[in-house]
């Protein structure tokens, strides 16, 4: 997974674990699921990096990327101002 936070579903959805976010839905109201060695019940728990998660045999340490700064909205120029010459080398 590359971004942090992400839903426990969807983990259990992407790594093969469930075969929808449907039935991974279920698996976890079910109580089939473990968050950092406890029972895990909520179907939208947001994940972060370092987080455990257990089901059947499978147990994921989460390695999560931060997610990335907003990049700054470009802003256009006004449509009157001229354009502007390229710089010189």
């Amino acid at each position: 997974m590359n971004r942090q936070p992400i839903e426990l579903f969807k983990i259990l959805k992407f790594e093969g674990l469930a075969n929808s976010g449907g039935q991974a839905k279920l698996m976890i109201a079910d109580g089939l699921v473990k968050l950092n060695g406890k029972v895990e019940t909520q179907k939208s728990k947001k994940i972060l990096s370092g987080d455990v998660i257990e089901f059947q045999e499978h147990t994921l340490e989460m390695l999560l990327k931060a997610p990335e700064e907003a990049a700054p909205e470009s802003v256009e120029p006004p449509a009157d101002l001229p354009p502007t010459p390229p710089a010189e080398a």
